[in-house]
């Protein structure tokens, strides 16, 4: 198993007005650093980010820069040699500027949507000197690890699936206890509960584990 290592990037507040029990929850904000067999490293998500007043008082963010982040994981920029981000939203992809020129491997979906008004915050998506590569469904971007399409939370939202079976899944479900209630259901399929996606099950037998941006209870034990 590749030595894939967590970012911790910070935390946020998720306002009780976005909770499904009504009270608010401090969520952590989550990257990984995946070693790439030819070298170098790949970075899954780039962190929360900043300068904008509105989104830091509705989420209040406790935000770990780009550059620290990477050093408590034990790795720096220059480590860095490719780019990827589950999706676009200001709490995965706010470090994308710091490494420009690097290649940032997003769906075409995904970026499309990105260009479109208030899906993420000024300077996250065409920040001077940013490079995407484009992709139009899964590929391998490196020798066993291929990134997936995994819409829902967003249109072009991707997992990033290593030959091992770990799978890093952003934010395909805010918690891992949402991907359990959907495996379950895969194998219910009878029981009239609330369908998984549509990739879901088609996935699901590649998947020995699967990690989440927002759900750190893996790295807590």
């Amino acid at each position: 198993m590749p030595d894939v290592r967590r970012v911790r990037f910070g935390t946020i507040v998720r306002p009780a007005e976005e909770t499904a029990d009504g009270w608010a929850h401090v969520e952590a904000l989550d990257g990984f650093l995946v070693p790439l067999p030819n070298g170098g490293l790949l970075l899954f998500d780039t962190g929360v980010a900043a300068g904008d007043p509105e989104v830091d008082a509705h989420y209040r963010p406790e935000r770990i820069p780009l550059r620290e982040a990477l050093a408590a994981a034990g790795a720096s920029l220059d480590d860095v040699t490719l780019v990827a981000n589950c999706h676009l939203h200001l709490d995965h992809a706010g470090g994308n500027a710091e490494l420009a020129g690097r290649p940032i491997l997003v769906q075409r979906t995904e970026l499309e949507a990105a260009r479109t008004t208030d899906y993420t915050v000024a300077g996250v998506v065409d920040a001077p000197g940013v490079r995407w590569e484009v992709l139009d469904g899964e590929t391998e971007v490196a020798p066993g690890v291929r990134l997936v399409p995994t819409p829902g939370h967003t249109p072009g939202h991707q997992s990033l699936l290593l030959d091992d079976g770990l799978l890093l899944a952003g934010q395909t479900h805010l918690t891992a206890s949402g991907w359990t209630a959907d495996a379950e259901a895969v194998r219910r399929p009878a029981d009239q509960v609330a369908p998984p996606p549509d990739w879901f099950p088609g996935l699901l037998p590649r998947v020995r584990e699967a990690r989440f941006a927002h759900d750190a209870a893996v790295w807590l034990a």
